[in-house]
């Protein structure tokens, strides 16, 4: 056997010998996963950690090297990228993971592989040229082709997921937890593309892995980078800042919402909760906010009032509470003005913590106008002085907007809209309370306002469709605000 057959027959077995166990990389990876801002098991000690999945993207012995790593962490499910050098240059020091002392790696460095443009230029490729590596799949529309040769760079300030960005043409979104079951950040976006919405940037390629008896796994998706637009949540801000008026962008950005759950609920399935669903999702409500008020104080002389909401829902056990296919973790920082003026929304993952079947379930479009109402509602309260006329003039026009394409205003639904407020609310308060206490107060004056008793409801006039625009299938029902928690 020739002296680099035998390398190959060595590199393979060691890579076997991961998936028993990680090897001689698990102490590294136990110092340097819980300091990543994607990492969910922040705060506790790692207990389990295996390879599920190894696969070299170059061939052994290349310099750099670049392993493919899926782990099972505490039964998590984390796609890590690891380069491998010799030695790193200076430019590459803030990227190290750790020295391998054995195994096939010894006396390598070992890196973030996302963080060196060769190994990030090298991803492209794949994704250029459809095929199978191992258990790892790249697909690509065939008529969407993608230039070679793009300069990457990472983008900053990413907390569940990392990116990059190629020649400011196109985007690379890594997940970095994930599970079996097509993620909504591809299935969503692809299915508005061949219904024909604008709204959200089409996928152009994507990769996966399949491993033994599970559904595929997605693990990147890649779509056109919008360049120059403006994000939504800091384009308020400087609106607010300058002291100029945000209600014809939030009617617009209302429109651009009611576009896509209309072409989401043409699209894709579409259910009606009945009682007894809808009043299992009160009960739901109803216990995060139990778990809530054992947890943060602030918010325990206030829940009585706020189970009246949830009370409401449950007794409402209305005809049918329209479901189907929406974005799940709506707010200002996922949508994008772009150079035109005109609204896109992005990020369709959901909420990463939830299951990613939980994420894939017909729900009320009602959670999406919420998560938009409460943005509005955190943007105001991030100002001095607190502009509360600002953000009520932004929610009623956004729903004026919503209106004005889909025939119903959000706001006609109360109790439905009033119950996810409040659920929005309570969430905010659990995250901010463990995250960022500075900020416990945006949520806490919504929820001192949710507890108090309901006064009738203002009666708002139907606004017909816009002409030319199409009402959705079974158009949900909605309700009120939120801002990026993320």
């Amino acid at each position: 056997m020739s002296e680099a057959a035998s390398a190959r027959s060595r590199l393979t077995a060691d890579r076997a010998a991961l998936l028993n166990g990680i090897g001689p990389l698990e102490p590294m990876l136990r110092t340097w996963l819980p300091a990543q801002r994607w990492f969910a098991g922040k705060g506790r000690a790692i207990g389990t950690l295996r390879a599920v999945s190894a696969a070299e993207l170059l061939p052994p012995g290349s310099v750099p090297g670049l392993l493919h790593l899926l782990l099972d962490v505490d039964g998590d499910c984390y796609q890590l990228l690891l380069g491998i050098r010799p030695s790193l240059p200076p430019a590459l020091a803030h990227t190290l993971i750790g020295q391998a002392e054995e195994g096939p790696y010894a006396g390598r460095a070992v890196y973030e592989g996302l963080g060196d443009p060769r190994l990030a230029a090298l991803l492209l490729e794949r994704l250029r040229s459809p095929g199978a590596l191992g258990p790892l799949r790249f697909e690509r529309d065939p008529q969407a082709p993608v230039p070679a040769g793009l300069t990457p760079r990472p983008l900053s300030g990413e907390q569940t997921n990392s990116s990059l960005i190629y020649g400011d043409s196109y985007i690379l979104k890594v997940f970095r937890r994930v599970g079996p079951g097509v993620n909504p950040d591809l299935e969503l976006p692809r299915a508005l593309a061949a219904a024909g919405c604008g709204r959200v940037p089409a996928p152009v390629a994507w990769y996966e892995a399949q491993l033994p008896g599970s559904e595929p796994l997605t693990l990147g998706v890649l779509q056109p980078y919008l360049r120059g637009s403006d994000d939504g949540w800091q384009l308020a801000l400087r609106r607010l800042g300058a002291g100029e008026d945000f209600t014809a962008e939030a009617h617009a950005l209302g429109r651009a919402t009611a576009e896509v759950h209309s072409a989401l609920a043409a699209a894709l399935p579409t259910v009606a909760l009945g009682p007894e669903q809808t009043a299992r999702l009160a009960a739901g409500m109803t216990a995060r906010l139990a778990a809530t008020a054992r947890e943060v104080a602030a918010l325990r002389p206030y829940e009585a009032g706020l189970r009246g909401a949830f009370d409401a829902l449950a007794a409402s056990r209305g005809a049918g509470v329209p479901a189907q296919r929406i974005h799940g973790d709506l707010h200002l920082g996922q949508t994008l003005r772009t150079l035109d003026g005109s609204w896109s929304l992005i990020d369709f993952e959901g909420e990463p913590a939830r299951p990613l079947a939980d994420r894939r379930r017909p729900e009320p479009a009602v959670r999406d106008i919420a998560g938009i109402l409460r943005s509005f509602d955190y943007a105001a309260r991030s100002h001095r002085p607190f502009a509360p006329a600002w953000a009520d003039a932004c929610r009623a026009a956004f729903c004026e907007g919503y209106a004005r394409t889909t025939g119903r205003d959000p706001r006609e639904d109360l109790v439905l809209l009033r119950a996810y407020e409040t659920d929005k609310a309570v969430y905010e308060a659990r995250y901010e309370s463990r995250h960022r206490p500075d900020w416990l107060h945006v949520p806490m004056a919504a929820i001192r306002r949710l507890s108090e008793p309901q006064r009738p409801a203002h009666r708002v006039p139907p606004t017909p469709p816009a002409p030319g625009s199409v009402s959705p299938r079974s158009q949900p029902r909605q309700k009120p605000p939120r801002r990026p928690l993320a």
